[in-house]
């Protein structure tokens, strides 16, 4: 019999220090101080996206989690981004427990991290990168497979978790397809520690995001995975816009993408060198065509215009295929609450062992 109230100790929630192993995605234009302070709140771990903040802005929003809540949350940055070292410098300054990578952070950030006690937590989303961050001397991986919003790979998570789990030896975190308490049970069936969800946490009350595109979410049932954003596999919700992102041409994709990053060029505030070095690295780590490159402007000004004006018919929506499965706005402790009681239940009607047959 599982006791009511069961609360599981994981690596994860050990390592991190919160209540639930959950984990609330670093989302770009979503995950701001007000969505990672609810979350921790709750018990889980929230996540601030700072890769399409300032730092001054970054470092704005730690306080205000600060201010939230006394709970461990994290901050997720870009670690080929011009100012990472800044940026980690501020996080160490700051007391952020956890730092979040969408890629592989270099190793003398993960040492810089580890030499100041911040837990380091890169997502990957193929087993090899998991064994190359591990080796490096992350703390632990978060592993999304192809389920998920936003840049995705081919392999589901069924596949790709155990084999995740199977090579490394640090905590594993699983994203892409979650969002209740059976996918919590199954999870930590397969050797997680934990799970991460985004969509799930961006439909919710504590969501910043405009309540004319959440309704625009909650009715969607489709997505789909396009290169036409920013040159790579991109989850998106299938609305209008993006079908005619995926009918229009090489050339016009690429104008677009000239015409954004002149637009992100003024609201960030760097300069065309700068943006060309970003350029550059992107290009190096990720093995990116230079048309690949000149698109990635497309991501920050697509996902703003929907996320932050409010323009689902000149921007684009990342969603996890679970968008059709979601049809309501609780807060965040509403739905970790209602997460652990879905697990206790999936776990209460499990068969028993008898040991003795």
């Amino acid at each position: 019999m599982i006791p009511a109230g069961w609360t599981p100790r994981t690596a994860f929630t050990e390592l991190v220090g919160c209540r639930y192993p959950i984990v609330q995605t670093g989302m770009g234009y979503v995950a701001g101080a007000r969505l990672a302070a609810a979350t921790s709140n709750a018990g889980g771990l929230g996540i601030i996206a700072a890769a399409t903040m300032s730092v001054e802005r970054m470092t704005a929003a730690i306080r205000s989690v600060k201010d939230r809540t006394g709970a461990p949350f994290g901050v997720n940055i870009r670690s080929d981004a011009d100012d990472a070292r800044e940026r980690v410098e501020v996080m160490i300054r700051e007391g952020v427990r956890v730092a979040s990578f969408a890629l592989a952070p270099r190793r003398e950030l993960i040492a810089r991290l580890k030499d100041a006690g911040v837990v380091t937590m890169p997502s990957v989303g193929a087993r090899r990168h998991a064994e190359k961050v591990a080796a490096w001397g992350v703390d632990a991986v978060i592993v999304q497979g192809g389920e998920g919003g936003g840049h995705t790979g081919p392999v589901p998570t069924t596949l790709l978790l155990p084999q995740v789990v199977d090579a490394v030896d640090v905590p594993v975190v699983a994203a892409g397809g979650f969002f209740d308490g059976r996918g919590l049970v199954a999870a930590l069936a397969y050797g997680a520690a934990g799970v991460a969800m985004g969509t799930r946490f961006l439909l919710t009350s504590d969501s910043t995001v405009g309540e004319e595109v959440k309704k625009l979410y909650l009715g969607a049932s489709d997505t789909l995975v396009t290169t036409r954003v920013d040159g790579v596999p991109h989850r998106v919700l299938r609305t209008p816009f993006v079908e005619s992102l995926e009918r229009g041409g090489r050339l016009r994709g690429l104008a677009r993408a000239v015409a954004n990053g002149a637009r992100f060029k003024k609201i960030s505030g760097l300069t065309w060198p700068e943006m060309i070095r970003e350029g550059r690295r992107m290009r190096h780590g990720r093995d990116l065509t230079w048309a690949q490159v000149l698109q990635a402007a497309n991501t920050p000004m697509l996902l703003r215009a929907a996320m932050v004006d409010g323009r689902a018919d000149l921007g684009v929506m990342a969603a996890g295929q679970v968008v059709s499965v979601i049809d309501d706005l609780p807060s965040c402790e509403e739905l970790i609450a209602r997460i652990m009681a879905e697990a206790h239940d999936a776990l209460s009607v499990l068969p028993a062992t008898d040991n003795d047959h």
